[in-house]
């Protein structure tokens, strides 16, 4: 099973993203100086690359090699445009998911794992903010993160109102939506979003899309870990594009 890569050192790094390796993130020792390393900070911020700085305690436990005061992943996926994923599946009653704030690598691993299943047509995530593409990921995926098409974004807000130019309906799902996701009719092509189970969507990209919805439970319980709900949705998507596709 193919898996995240560790690459080592400035140069290293910095012929990386010459190449245009998919680098998932990289982490930057705090306090280095040098026109090397700043040259290597200017292209993370160029490229938009996700980056945090850490004591030489973080970087040293990835390995003992000569890290220079760098460290990159590059994710054991090649990510693909938005403008050319949207292009690829014109005409067609597509399926897309955006997730905001999901951190965690074993829920990311099975909701890809979900989506695959579904046969969605691609999975938008953040720069910064979610979950690593790494080994955790890709186990829980069962091989699914291979089939899903995955698209990185500066900004999420865009990537709705890109899709939103191109006459997809974009939905959220919050609780405190009026209509529930079994009211609402999945018909055409859907940008569908989802967050945190602690914290939720946020409240720009709520404002920006077109509908929302929220899954029917219980007083009991106000919430589902997002994976779960992530295959509700999923599943209600598909199971009513099916019924109108096999209903024609």
């Amino acid at each position: 099973m193919k898996t995240a890569q560790e690459i080592y050192g400035i140069r290293a790094i910095m012929e990386a993203i010459v190449q245009e390796k998919t680098i998932d993130k990289v982490w930057l020792l705090k306090g280095q100086q040098g026109q090397l390393f700043k040259h290597l900070e200017q292209k993370i911020h160029e490229k938009g690359i996700s980056h945090s700085y850490v004591p030489v305690e973080r970087l040293e436990r990835f390995s003992n090699q000569n890290h220079q005061g760098a460290v990159a992943r590059i994710a054991p996926i090649n990510f693909v445009s938005l403008e050319d994923l949207i292009e690829k599946n014109n005409g067609k009653n597509a399926i897309y998911l955006l997730l905001d704030g999901i951190t965690d690598t074993r829920n990311l691993g099975a909701i890809l794992r979900t989506a695959a299943a579904v046969g969605i047509n691609g999975i938008v995530l953040p720069q910064t903010g979610s979950a690593p593409i790494n080994s955790d990921t890709v186990k829980t995926s069962s091989g699914g993160i291979f089939s899903v098409p995955l698209v990185k974004v500066n900004h999420l807000k865009d990537a709705l109102f890109l899709f939103q130019a191109n006459e997809i309906k974009t939905l959220a799902v919050s609780e405190k939506a009026e209509k529930t996701a079994y009211e609402y009719s999945f018909e055409d092509s859907i940008a569908l979003i989802m967050g945190s189970e602690d914290k939720g969507i946020q409240k720009g990209l709520l404002k920006v899309a077109d509908s929302t919805v929220k899954l029917p439970m219980s007083e009991q319980m106000d919430s589902l870990n997002v994976s779960v709900a992530c295959g509700v949705m999923l599943y209600e998507i598909h199971r009513q594009q099916n019924f109108i596709f096999n209903n024609k």
